[in-house]
């Protein structure tokens, strides 16, 4: 087991998925951005380090009937599908580290609230895009949400990078198109609060080669 992991299941060993800090009762933002996609609801979804999250709930109840959850902590995967109870047997789940992660088949949606900004390794960051370029489909979604910039500066006892628009564009590269900004001040379950901003991008066909996938 990798450091990593092992931290994240430690994680939701200790806490319960109401109590750690990125714990949101409605994802608001994020339903409001997939939305506009205006994606259909059989499209692939995937939300990343979406763990126990109740995302997942929402995008069943609201007719998305292709979507997978990825997160590195087996436990807080575990929460999530007993909660869903029958409904779970829809959804795809992978218990990876998603630097690691080998899709078995291409996404129109990628979604991640506050998993990139872990990534404090260059490496791993560089990983992270050549995946998404590899297995995002041509004008493909991707949402991301990380501590905006003047925002936290660890989370969970790990160090994290804050971005804003211009420094997440340099790390994603010329592959994909900002199409959408939001803000957000998330009020953790212990009332603090947290700054994160939201971005929505496309991805370009003109910079998609032939032979991925």
């Amino acid at each position: 087991m990798s450091d990593r992991k092992r931290h994240w299941e430690k994680i939701y060993s200790d806490k319960t998925p109401l109590d750690v800090s990125w714990y949101q009762k409605e994802p608001t933002l994020s339903l409001q951005l997939i939305r506009n996609t205006l994606l259909a609801h059989d499209a692939a979804i995937i939300d990343v380090g979406g763990g126990a999250s109740v995302l997942v709930d929402h995008l069943c109840n609201e007719g998305y009937t292709n979507v997978a959850v990825l997160d590195i902590s087996a436990k807080a995967l575990a929460y999530a599908r007993e909660r869903l109870g029958e409904k779970a047997n829809s959804v795809e789940w992978y218990a990876e580290d998603v630097v690691h992660f080998k899709p078995p088949h291409h996404f129109s949606l990628w979604h991640d609230r506050a998993v990139f900004h872990f990534l404090t390794d260059k490496s791993d960051r560089r990983n992270y895009v050549a995946m998404l370029e590899r297995i995002l489909e041509p004008n493909g979604q991707l949402i991301m949400a990380a501590f905006a910039i003047g925002g936290a500066t660890k989370c969970s006892g790990l160090d994290i990078v804050q971005y804003d628009a211009e420094k997440l564009m340099a790390e994603l590269g010329d592959g994909f198109e900002l199409v959408e900004e939001r803000s957000e001040t998330h009020n953790t379950p212990a009332n603090k609060q947290q700054k994160f901003a939201y971005f929505r991008f496309v991805r370009k066909t003109e910079h998609i080669t032939t032979g991925q996938g």
